[in-house]
C-alpha cells in the first residue's frame, strides 16, 4: 500500500480554532487582531519579493544593454572605441556578478516562502481572476535575408503609421494609438525608429530627433518587458504605460538614463555617417579633377614652389617662363611633368590656332618650349 504523507498539515496557522482564551479577553477581537497581523506579515513578505524581482529585472535590462554596447564597440575599429571597450567589458562583468547575487537572493526568498505555514488565507485561492496572454513561442532561427525581407515588407506596409507614432508626445496618446494598432508593437517598429532618428540627426533636425528617440525607447522598453515576462509584446504594452504613468521613480530614472544614452549613440552614428559621406563626396570631386596623367591638380598645385603657385594664381605665363628658367633643370622637369599630368599646364595653350593645342605633349617638350621662349625674349632685348 502506498503511504500518504500528511506532514504537510503539521504546520497550519489558523486563528479561528483557538477556543482556549481567558474569560476576560474578547475572543473575536483577539482572532481579528491575529488575523490582521498575519495578513500584514504576508503583504510585507510579498512586497519584499516584488522588490527583489523588480531589481532583478532591472539588473538584467542593464546587463543586456551593456552586452549590446560591448558588441557594438568590438565591431568598431576606432581608437576611441577600443578605449571604451575595456570600460564596457568591466561594466558587463560587474553587472553579471550583480545579476547572480540578485538571482540567489530571489531564489532564497522563494524557498523561504514555500516553507511558510499555511493559513486560512492561503489554504484556498481563486481559480481564475484574470486573463493571461499565452507565452510567445520562440521563433525558429531566421536568416539575415529573411529578417531583411520581413523588415522591408513591414515598413512598406506600415511606414506612415510608424512615423506618426514617432511624433507623438503624451503617454495616453501613445497607449491609445498602440491599442488601436497593436501590430506596431514589434521589433521592426523599433528598428525603423532607430534609423529614423539617425536620419533626422544627419539632417540637423535635432528637436525632431529627440522626440522620435523618446518613442524609440518607449518601444524598446515594451519589448524588453515582454522578453522578461516571456509574453507577446502586444499583450504587455499596457503594463509598461501603467508603470511609467504611476511615476515609479526607479523605473522612470532607468527610462531617462537609457533615453539620454540612446541620443548620444544616435549623434555618434550620425557623425560617422556624415564623415563617410564627406569622404565619398571629396573622392568623387577628386576623381572629376584628375588630369590626363592621373594626378590631382589640387595636390600638384600644393606641392609646387611658392613662386610657381603665384604664376598660376595670376595666370601669368611670362612670369611662369621666367621662374622656370631660373630653376634647376631637373627640378623644373619634375614640376612641369606633374603640371602636365594633372592638367594644370596644357602645352602650346598660348597659340590661338586650335590645331596647335596638344594636351598630350611630353613634359620635356613643355619645359623646352618655355625655356626657348625665355631665351628668345632675352636675345630680342639685346638687339634692341
Amino acid at each position: 500500500m502506498s503511504r500518504i504523507d500528511y506532514s504537510v498539515w503539521d504546520h497550519i496557522e489558523v486563528s479561528d480554532d483557538e477556543d482556549d482564551t481567558h474569560p476576560n479577553i474578547d475572543t473575536p477581537s483577539l482572532f481579528r487582531w491575529r488575523h490582521q497581523a498575519r495578513v500584514d506579515r504576508m503583504d510585507e513578505y510579498q512586497k519584499k519579493g516584488e522588490d527583489m524581482e523588480k531589481a532583478l529585472n532591472e539588473s538584467r535590462r542593464k546587463l543586456s544593454d551593456a552586452q549590446k554596447k560591448t558588441r557594438e564597440l568590438a565591431s568598431s575599429a576606432t581608437d576611441d572605441a577600443k578605449a571604451e571597450l575595456t570600460k564596457a567589458q568591466a561594466e558587463e562583468k560587474k553587472l553579471k556578478k550583480e545579476e547572480r547575487e540578485l538571482e540567489k537572493k530571489f531564489d532564497d526568498h522563494q524557498r523561504e516562502e514555500k516553507k511558510m505555514p499555511w493559513n486560512v488565507d492561503t489554504l484556498s485561492k481563486e481559480g481564475f481572476s484574470k486573463s493571461v496572454v499565452n507565452a510567445k513561442p520562440d521563433p525558429s532561427e531566421e536568416t539575415e535575408e529573411e529578417k531583411e525581407h520581413k523588415h522591408k515588407t513591414f515598413v512598406e506596409k506600415y511606414e506612415k503609421e510608424i512615423k506618426h507614432f514617432g511624433m507623438m508626445h503624451r503617454w495616453d496618446d501613445s497607449q491609445k494609438y498602440l491599442s488601436d494598432r497593436s501590430h506596431l508593437v514589434c521589433e521592426e517598429t523599433a528598428n525603423y525608429l532607430v534609423i529614423m532618428c539617425i536620419d533626422l540627426e544627419v539632417e540637423e533636425k535635432h528637436a525632431l530627433m529627440e522626440q522620435v528617440a523618446h518613442q524609440t525607447i518607449v518601444m524598446q522598453f515594451i519589448l524588453e518587458l515582454a522578453k522578461s515576462l516571456k509574453v507577446d509584446p502586444r499583450g504587455c504594452f499596457r503594463q509598461f504605460f501603467a508603470k511609467i504613468k504611476t511615476a515609479d521613480q526607479q523605473y522612470q530614472d532607468a527610462f531617462n538614463d537609457e533615453l539620454e544614452s540612446f541620443k548620444g549613440r544616435v549623434r555618434g552614428r550620425a557623425k560617422i555617417r556624415i564623415e563617410k559621406a564627406m569622404k565619398e563626396y571629396e573622392e568623387e570631386e577628386r576623381q572629376k579633377r584628375i588630369g590626363p596623367g592621373g594626378l590631382d591638380p589640387v595636390e600638384v598645385y600644393e606641392s609646387l614652389p611658392e613662386e610657381m603657385q603665384k604664376c598660376f594664381d595670376d595666370k601669368n605665363i611670362e612670369m611662369l617662363q621666367e621662374v622656370i628658367s631660373k630653376m634647376d633643370p631637373t627640378e623644373a622637369k619634375v614640376h612641369m611633368k606633374a603640371c602636365i599630368e594633372s592638367g594644370l599646364w596644357v602645352p602650346n595653350s598660348r597659340t590661338d590656332d586650335a590645331e596647335d593645342k596638344e594636351e598630350d605633349k611630353e613634359e620635356d617638350g613643355a619645359y623646352e618650349e618655355l625655356k626657348s621662349e625665355v631665351e628668345k625674349e632675352k636675345v630680342d632685348e639685346k638687339k634692341e
